[in-house]
């Protein structure tokens, strides 16, 4: 259970470093909203392997609870950032890097949302639940991502990158909902 919190810890890193340099270097709503997926996704995760420590003992109950806020806040977030790209009519540019980031997120993110759905059963753990739906959330969020980033940079909309990161905002409410209740995703 520890290794797996601190290889999403590790992936979490670096996805959020690549997906936020992406989204400075090509001004992407889109981009931005994923990289502080990756950011509220580290902070879960965290918050998970900090349940299992002797110095920081947080309860599954609060574990869960934060992993459930952390999800809401990010549809805060993305709201924010979506819109005021529309508002203020920003272009992003072609991201190879984003789209190489989100690719990669497409393809581990399931496969660590699975791994803690399975734990957490085992355990009967709620907070590791909640961190699978932030995992199968930060997926759903690559895909949408990943989905206007190649819009973008084929058919150079401007709107469709910050579209694509508001679409995803009922997705990331489901989910705050079932994280606060502890329920894995479906």
């Amino acid at each position: 259970m520890r290794r797996l919190q601190v290889l999403t810890i590790c992936w979490m890193l670096v996805e959020c470093s690549v997906a936020l340099t992406a989204a400075w270097r090509a001004h992407s709503p889109a981009l931005l909203a994923f990289g502080s997926d990756s950011s509220v996704e580290l902070l879960s995760a965290i918050v998970v392997l900090l349940q299992f420590t002797s110095v920081f003992k947080v309860s599954t109950e609060r574990a869960a609870l934060i992993a459930g806020i952390l999800l809401y806040l990010l549809a805060g977030i993305v709201a924010v950032i979506s819109v005021s790209a529309l508002v203020l009519r920003i272009e992003p540019d072609t991201s190879k890097l984003g789209i190489g980031i989100t690719l990669i997120a497409l393809t581990i993110m399931p496969i660590l949302s699975r791994a803690k759905r399975k734990h957490a059963n085992e355990i009967g753990n709620r907070a590791l639940a909640a961190d699978a739906v932030q995992s199968a959330t930060c997926a759903y969020l690559a895909g949408l991502t990943l989905l206007g980033l190649i819009l973008n940079a084929t058919l150079h909309i401007r709107w469709v990158d910050p579209l694509a990161a508001l679409i995803a905002i009922p997705i990331i409410v489901i989910e705050a909902r079932r994280a606060m209740r502890g329920e894995a995703c479906c």
